[in-house]
C-alpha cells in the first residue's frame, strides 16, 4: 500500500519516533537526512516518507549505528538494513514502529505481516502486553497531542480487536469443556464504548478455562437481573474508561445493587480509569475495585 499523503510537524515527527525536535532539526542540518516541505510562511512539514526513514533512522541509532555513518547511506540500504537487524534481534523492539506506520498510513497488510512475525515467536498473552498495551498508550498521548486524529485511533484500535476476537474463538475451538462455576458476565454500562480492556479480559477466563458471557457495550442495567433467573454463581465485571460520566461511578455500583442485587448480592468487579478515584473501604462488601487486570489474571 502506498503512504497516503499526509503532512507532520517537527514537534509530530517527535511524539511519533521519541527523537527530541532539537536533535531531529540537528541531523536535518547538517545530515541531511530528512526532507522537509516548507509553507508559505516557512514553517517545515514532512510527509509519511520523511516518518518513516526517520523510524528506520531511530531504529538503527538505537541500535548503535551514528548518524553519521546512516547519513551516508541509501534510503533502500537503510530499510535493508533494518530488515536485517529487525530479523537477528528481538522482533517487539521494531513491532511498535511498524504498528504506528499501518496507523498513519491505514495499512492493513503491514499490521497482520507484523502480527505474524510477532506471532512466531510470542504467545497472544505477551503481544497484548508487550506490545498492545504499550502501543494503545502511545496511541492516547499521540491523539491527546493532536500528532493523529480519531480516526487513526479507531483504526489501530479495531484491528487489535480483530486479533482478540480471533484468539477467543481459537480457545473457544480449542477447549473441550469449560468449568461451570462461576459464570462470568462482562458487559459495559451505558455510554461505554471501549470495550478492548474488557474483551481481552473474556479471552483471558475463556483461556483459563472458565466459562464467561460477553454482552457489549453500552448496556441498560436493567437488562442484566435476566440472567440471574437462569443462571447462579454469577460474578458480572465492568471496565469504566469514559462512562458513568463525571464522578457518578458511585451511582453506578448504587444502580447495580437495586437493579441486580435486589434478592443476593452479585459480585461486581470493576476495572478502568474511572474507578481510580473511588474509595475501596466504602463500598459493599460484594463490589471489588481491581487496579490492573494482571490482579485479576493473577486469581484466575
Amino acid at each position: 500500500m502506498e503512504h497516503i499523503k499526509q503532512n507532520f510537524s517537527i514537534k509530530d515527527l517527535e511524539n511519533l519516533s521519541g527523537i527530541k525536535a532539537h536533535t531531529i532539526r540537528i541531523w536535518e542540518k547538517r545530515y541531511n537526512v530528512l526532507e522537509p516541505e516548507r509553507t508559505d510562511t516557512n514553517i517545515r512539514t514532512y510527509d509519511g516518507e520523511n516518518l518513516q526513514k526517520l523510524l528506520n533512522i531511530a531504529f538503527l541509532n538505537s541500535h548503535g549505528y551514528k548518524i553519521s555513518r546512516i547519513s551516508k547511506m541509501e534510503n533502500m540500504e537503510i530499510q535493508n538494513m533494518v530488515g536485517r537487524i529487525s530479523a537477528s534481534s528481538s522482533v517487539e523492539s521494531r513491532a511498535k514502529n511498524d504498528f504506528k506506520l499501518a496507523m498513519m498510513n491505514f495499512d492493513e497488510k503491514l499490521f497482520h505481516t507484523t502480527y505474524n512475525k510477532l506471532e512466531k515467536a510470542k504467545t497472544f498473552r505477551e503481544i497484548f502486553h508487550d506490545i498492545f498495551i504499550p502501543l494503545l498508550n502511545e496511541v492516547g498521548i499521540l491523539w491527546q497531542t493532536d500528532t493523529i486524529k480519531p480516526i487513526h485511533e479507531h483504526y489501530i484500535v479495531e484491528l487489535i480487536k480483530e486479533k482478540v476476537y480471533l484468539n477467543i474463538e481459537k480457545v473457544k475451538s480449542n477447549t473441550e469443556k469449560f468449568v461451570a462455576d462461576p459464570l462470568y458476565v462482562l458487559f459495559l454500562p451505558n455510554n461505554e464504548i471501549h470495550d478492548i480492556g474488557i474483551l481481552y479480559l473474556n479471552y483471558e477466563i475463556l483461556a483459563s478455562g472458565k466459562k464467561a458471557i460477553y454482552l457489549g457495550p453500552s448496556l441498560p442495567l436493567n437488562n442484566i437481573h435476566y440472567l440471574t433467573k437462569t443462571h447462579n454463581n454469577i460474578v458480572f465485571m465492568s471496565y469504566l474508561t469514559i462512562s458513568p460520566n463525571g464522578n457518578k461511578v458511585e451511582d453506578f455500583i448504587e444502580d447495580f445493587q437495586k437493579e441486580v442485587c435486589a434478592v443476593e448480592p452479585y459480585k461486581l468487579y470493576l476495572f478502568g480509569q474511572k474507578t481510580k478515584d473511588l474509595d475501596v473501604q466504602k463500598q459493599p462488601r460484594n463490589i471489588k475495585v481491581f487496579d490492573s487486570p494482571k490482579l485479576f489474571l493473577n486469581s484466575l
